[in-house]
């Protein structure tokens, strides 16, 4: 198995990281690798729905991303990109302030298909939801910059 290049994680890291969505919800791209990856956000105002607990489609979003990103290094083609194609979620307990921390698991990697879970905790450790997700591999979508990618994985 090769290894993901730190050069390449860090790049990956201040794009995503930077992207407007994440900006959006104060999402924080932490730690990935093959088949993990860890994603944070620190809860404010805006996050909340009317009733004065974080939004649904906060816990979406972040178990979308953790999901999506424990998946990237287990694809070994460069040049290849991802989309969602599938998500489900369970809400297991509300939150209303402090942080959440999403970590993403790959289950598997296709030709074509990958498959993944995240979990949400506090800071405690409480799990808040659960799900699963399907992303489809997209060759020749890779995320485009300039100045161009190191290489994505080392010898």
């Amino acid at each position: 198995m090769k290894k993901p290049n730190p050069e390449y994680i860090k790049r990956i890291n201040e794009i995503v990281n930077h992207c407007p969505y994440f900006e959006l919800l104060s999402i924080k791209l932490q730690d990935m690798g093959i088949g993990y990856s860890v994603l944070e956000i620190n809860l404010a105002k805006k996050h909340l729905q009317p009733y004065g607990m974080v939004h649904g489609g906060v816990f979406a979003s972040i178990i979308d991303a953790a999901a999506f990103w424990s998946v990237y290094f287990g694809i070994e083609d460069p040049s290849a990109g991802l989309i969602t194609v599938d998500l489900k979620l369970n809400f297991l307990e509300p939150a209303t302030s402090g942080k959440l921390i999403a970590r993403g698991r790959q289950i598997k990697v296709g030709g074509t298909l990958g498959y993944a879970e995240a979990e949400v905790t506090d800071e405690t450790g409480k799990v808040l939801t659960h799900g699963t997700s399907t992303v489809l591999i997209l060759p020749g979508k890779a995320i485009k910059t300039d100045p161009p990618m190191p290489p994505k994985f080392i010898d």
